[in-house]
């Protein structure tokens, strides 16, 4: 192979000259192409239905075909997104074929007898083409895949993994868990795959499981009859009957009563649900997206959420990051929170200084995204000029200076042992009791977690008061 700058590219040559296939075919093969012959138009047809190509060369004058039959079949495939691009030769004195080829959709044509250099040019000049079209379709469909679901922004990969599943389920029923800190945006994905996907003419119901006392989750998800209750005046319809053709979204899954969980089970698994005082059941068509912050998996092997209900709620699990594991979309997500809070209040256009910027990159975020777009709308409301400062930055969001932390001054005169079961107690809190989530966070092994656990005799869903 000699040195050469150009693609190696996939080259059809179509030629029914033996001798002069193997003239190009030998220059194109020291360029280092890989080069198939076919002797004739039915020949390179049948090789284009085999597999990609990315470059035709093709005599315009075939024994048993014209080779505009070539071009045509290759324009038909770039317009499915294939890549070939034709170039066309022509040994008959004329070029009023070749002009009429490239009419057709052939990118360039040469004439016989065939100048090498003329050749190689030719073929660098398509390779170049072939090129910018795939850089071309790669940031289209980038482009395409991130603007499929507007409201959601991120361009991490974190975030582009987040979009590769939702590209992926999105035209289907798949029923979808959404795990996740409070703040990470699960309402805004749910929201996303139902207007992006078959059920976006159905309706799109919430509820929020940790909201509601047993008794009334359940008239609220599945309705009840006239008298179920006191207080029951009127019949009243469910949740699932008013996402009936549409998608119900059942935030903070974890924090429902397991009475409630074996009924939820079965409305999934029959597709259909019974009112609260009737016997009579309904049938239903809802896609169901259930949404947590809370370690299912460890919660059913404790015995608080129905593992059959955990394994049919993952059929598709979508894990959204943190902010703090995403720091790099925060300047997008802060201007964009900017001009949404501006135009919300009626205040000029403004900008973060790169200080203030600097300031909100060093926080950790624990409410993230939401105590963003929070922290985003005072800076709005309370700056004066077009660029936002860092003493404009909620206090809670600077840090704090001047000797130390509030916070560890209160540890003083504190053991280790005690400092240290708090910060697991504290971090299990947080994460809802996600001991993947809490070992990375503390930043040591989940067996070593488990074993400070242990230690401590902590619970994953009551931990245990770090004063005692």
């Amino acid at each position: 192979m000699t040195a050469s700058t150009t693609t190696p590219l996939k080259v059809l040559l179509v030629e029914d000259d033996v001798g002069h296939a193997e003239v190009i075919d030998d220059v194109l093969t020291r360029e280092g192409h890989a080069v198939e012959v076919a002797h004739s138009g039915g020949a390179g047809l049948a090789a284009l239905a085999r597999g990609p190509v990315d470059l035709v060369i093709t005599d315009l004058r075939l024994q048993d075909r014209d080779g505009l039959d070539l071009v045509h079949r290759c324009r038909e495939l770039r317009e499915g997104g294939a890549t070939p691009q034709v170039v066309v030769v022509t040994g008959y004195g004329t070029v009023e074929g070749a002009v009429s080829a490239m009419r057709e959709g052939a990118l360039h044509y040469l004439q016989k007898p065939l100048d090498v250099g003329i050749l190689r040019e030719t073929v660098k000049a398509a390779a170049r083409r072939i090129a910018l079209e795939r850089e071309n379709r790669h940031l289209h469909a980038t482009i395409d895949k991130t603007f499929a679901f507007p409201g959601l922004l991120g361009s991490t990969q974190a975030m582009s993994r987040v979009f590769d599943v939702m590209n992926q389920i999105v035209d289907t029923d798949a029923t979808v868990l959404l795990q996740g800190e409070s703040g990470t945006g699960k309402e805004l994905v749910a929201r996303a795959l139902h207007h992006a996907g078959p059920r976006r003419g159905g309706p799109f119901v919430a509820l929020n499981c940790a909201a509601l006392a047993e008794g009334v989750l359940e008239s609220e998800l599945f309705g009840h009859e006239r008298g179920a209750f006191t207080g029951a005046h009127a019949r009243r319809a469910g949740r699932f009957e008013a996402a009936h053709g549409g998608t119900l979204f059942l935030d903070e899954i974890g924090d429902m009563p397991l009475g409630t969980q074996a009924h939820l089970l079965r409305a999934l698994e029959l597709g259909e649900i019974t009112r609260v005082g009737s016997n009579d059941p309904i049938r239903v068509d809802v896609r169901v997206i259930a949404a947590t912050h809370r370690d299912l998996e460890g919660m059913a092997a404790e015995g608080t959420f129905r593992e059959d209900l955990q394994f049919r709620l993952r059929v598709v699990e979508i894990r959204l990051p943190p902010l703090r594991e995403r720091l790099a979309d925060l300047p997008h997500l802060a201007e964009h929170f900017l001009v949404e809070a501006a135009q919300r209040h009626g205040k000029p256009a403004r900008s973060i200084s790169p200080e203030a910027l600097e300031v909100l990159m060093s926080y950790r975020w624990p409410g993230n995204v939401r105590e963003l777009k929070n922290a985003v709308e005072s800076m709005v409301l309370l700056s004066r000029g077009t660029v936002i400062p860092p003493d404009v930055v909620p206090p809670y969001v600077r840090p704090v200076g001047g000797g130390a932390p509030d916070v560890l001054k209160s540890l003083s005169g504190l053991r280790l042992a005690d400092v240290e079961r708090a910060l697991v107690t504290n971090t299990l809190r947080d994460v809802g009791g996600n001991r993947e989530r809490a070992s990375q966070l503390l930043g040591i092994s989940s067996r070593t977690l488990y074993r400070k656990i242990a230690e401590y005799g902590l619970s994953r869903r009551q931990p245990a008061d770090p004063a005692r």
